[in-house]
């Protein structure tokens, strides 16, 4: 089965980099980077961590890892590998001083080259990236992988089950799983991996330290952008979803005729698609990147990265996006942490767990058009006392969720001493000596 989807990728392959070479021209790469999705690269003297995460949602979590990980092991090299060209400028922005790349393409070739050029003794993926030939490379070159603040949805549980040979023999070498939830343990048991290598460590997103100065960062840009005025931010937003919420931006400026809405699209390339869209709902507009106009706005478009956190403390109330679309959600925890009460869609299929610990908690309300939007938009801005409430549950809800980070430190040290061979670069014993 793995040979079978190893030809369909190389059958693919030449539609599939012209497409991504496209995506990275759009995102502002350029062709940077492109010999290491092929594997291409530096060499290294081997012994350190390869660590993988395929776009910002996951930069975002192996950053706190990595945190962790340089704060104890200071001398120990750490390569952080993406997908994107917006992962990898979001992990520059977090992680100074990390060394970067383009994880190679799925193919037998381009990972056995990234293992040789890399050189790890271990390899971390975030969250949801099984990828067949480099585990299977792995288990080749004897380097264990740990599956941190891993989840695997129902029906990719049992995709995999019904194709057995594609992921089996990777799951069943080297490989540990740090799962988010006891239901992506129970899936990832199922799907082949050893029941003693399974743990359950929870969500590393909820570990993350909000930055000490990020209420001064927050009241600045309030000040600058929205002094006086009702806000909220739409975080990470998709196509498809900024239709929806600018209707509801027009409904609330019936009632609230001063309402600001920021919006920061997930993707910066469709930062003219927005505008457009602004325009056509018949708002007016500035741009985060320029001075701003002298006539009244209602929108602000965030055409810059790494600010979301920042315009999330300037703000009121916070919708995440990618959940009114069926993609499944963004990061509700940012804006949790940070005391707002949070809003978003029906959609929330990527992080089911967190959807439902801050809808228990009251922290969260699902809306499912621009009219429930906008009703619920009004209510909240006019009721800072529900604000707080919400608020105030988001970051309970979050401080009771903690210690994931501290569990996956963990099962790198279990890892680190049970691990069953060296990978196949580690210096060999001398003959007549035990290891």
């Amino acid at each position: 089965m793995r040979r079978l989807y190893t030809l369909l990728l190389y059958l693919a392959l030449p539609f599939v980099v012209p497409s991504m070479a496209a995506r990275s021209w759009r995102e502002g790469a350029g062709l940077r980077g492109w010999r290491q999705r092929f594997g291409f690269g530096a060499f290294h003297e081997g012994g350190g961590i390869w660590i993988h995460a395929a776009s910002v949602g996951e930069v975002q979590a192996a950053a706190i890892l990595i945190d962790a990980l340089r704060a104890q092991r200071a001398t120990e090299k750490i390569t952080l590998s993406c997908q994107t060209a917006t992962g990898l400028a979001r992990a520059r922005a977090l992680l100074p001083g990390i060394e970067l790349r383009y994880v190679p393409y799925d193919l037998p070739g381009s990972v056995r080259r990234a293992f040789t050029r890399l050189r790890p003794r271990l390899l971390i993926v975030m969250e949801t990236e099984l990828w067949p030939n480099l585990l299977a490379a792995a288990a080749r070159a004897g380097v264990p992988v740990l599956l941190a603040s891993a989840r695997v949805s129902e029906r990719s549980c049992r995709l995999y089950r019904r194709l057995p040979g594609l992921l089996r023999a990777g799951l069943k070498s080297q490989v540990w799983v740090g799962a988010q939830s006891a239901t992506d343990a129970q899936r990832f048991c199922r799907i082949g991996v050893a029941a003693e290598r399974v743990s359950v460590t929870g969500n590393v997103k909820f570990d993350r330290a909000t930055p000490a100065d990020i209420k001064q960062r927050g009241d600045a840009l309030r000040e600058r952008y929205a002094a006086g005025r009702p806000t909220w931010v739409a975080g990470s937003t998709q196509e498809g979803e900024e239709p929806i919420l600018f209707a509801a931006h027009q409904k609330l400026l019936a009632t609230l005729p001063r309402a600001l809405l920021i919006v920061a699209p997930r993707y910066p390339q469709r930062v003219d698609a927005v505008i457009a869209a602004v325009n056509a709902a018949g708002l007016s507009c500035a741009r985060r990147s320029r001075p701003l106009p002298s006539e009244p706005y209602s929108v602000l478009v965030l055409d810059t990265l790494g600010e979301l956190m920042e315009f999330y403390a300037a703000a009121d109330v916070a919708f995440v996006g990618g959940s009114l679309v069926a993609v499944g959600g963004h990061n509700l925890l940012e804006p949790a942490a940070l005391g707002l009460p949070v809003l978003s869609g029906p959609h929330q299929f990527n992080s089911p767990d967190i959807a439902r610990i801050l809808l228990e908690s009251g922290a969260l309300v699902t809306v499912q058009d621009a009219a429930e939007l906008a009703q619920t938009l009004g209510r909240l801005l006019a009721d800072p006392q529900e604000r707080t409430r919400r608020g105030t549950a988001a970051q309970l809800a979050i401080e009771a969720n903690r210690g994931a980070l501290a569990r996956l430190l963990g099962l790198i040290e279990v890892i680190d001493a049970t691990a069953a061979m060296p990978p196949a670069w580690a210096p060999q014993p001398a003959e007549g000596r035990t290891q």
